[in-house]
């Protein structure tokens, strides 16, 4: 029997290879990910927002009348008023409670720049609770 040296093979080389099955899994999982949320994403929703059944009445501690016509013409409960003078009377709302929220009635006609346009006016005079009034479904 003899003893000698036994022949080892060469030490075992590191591996130079990328493994990329785990990436490419990452990557179709952001894939879907990206497929699933892109068309929520998009605006192409055609709402009708006057006509809301679900709307019940805010139980506010103190609230206002806002109205606009469809000639865009501003009220003040029933009372017509210019938008100098809205803002006056918000003003006085809001230093006598600051929790007032303005409920707004708008017509279907009224153009959403002018909605958008009231109520930047009545957050400027102080008061950031807006509620929009709504017409209920038909009674059948």
């Amino acid at each position: 029997m003899s003893f000698g040296r036994l022949e080892r093979s060469s030490a075992s080389q590191p591996m130079s290879d990328i493994n990329m099955t785990p990436l490419i899994d990452v990557m179709l999982v952001l894939l879907v990910i990206f497929i699933i949320t892109a068309p929520l994403m998009s605006s192409s929703l055609r709402l009708d927002l006057p006509k809301a059944q679900g709307a019940t009445p805010s139980a506010a501690p103190s609230a206002v009348a806002v109205a606009v016509n469809a000639q865009g013409q501003l009220f003040w409960g029933d009372e017509p008023v210019k938008p100098d003078q809205l803002q006056a009377r918000v003003r006085e709302a809001a230093a006598r409670d600051a929790t007032t929220e303005v409920q707004l009635r708008a017509d279907q006609a009224v153009p959403y720049g002018r909605i958008a346009e009231l109520i930047g006016l009545v957050q400027q005079a102080g008061l950031v609770r807006i509620g929009f009034v709504t017409e209920g479904p038909p009674a059948r």
